[in-house]
């Protein structure tokens, strides 16, 4: 039996979400002070939900967003 997870400390193992999360810390997250964990889930959500997939431009889908991407597969 083989882990389906990429090895510890090798970013190529898993480029898909290592670039989410790249850009999920670098779009929002860097240089912010959350005064609670609650607001700082729900900012995460928000960013997630209502910019992420909705409005921001992904260069590998030929700049479109995810939801409009989305919306020509179906």
């Amino acid at each position: 039996m083989r882990l389906s997870v990429g090895r510890m400390g090798q970013c190529w193992d898993n480029a898909l979400a290592e670039s989410f999360f790249g850009t999920l810390k670098g779009e929002l997250l860097d240089g912010q002070v959350w005064p609670s964990r609650a607001a700082a889930h729900s900012a995460i959500f928000e960013f997630i939900e209502s910019w992420y997939n909705l409005h921001r431009l992904h260069s590998s889908l030929g700049y479109r967003s995810l939801a409009a991407y989305e919306a020509l597969a179906a």
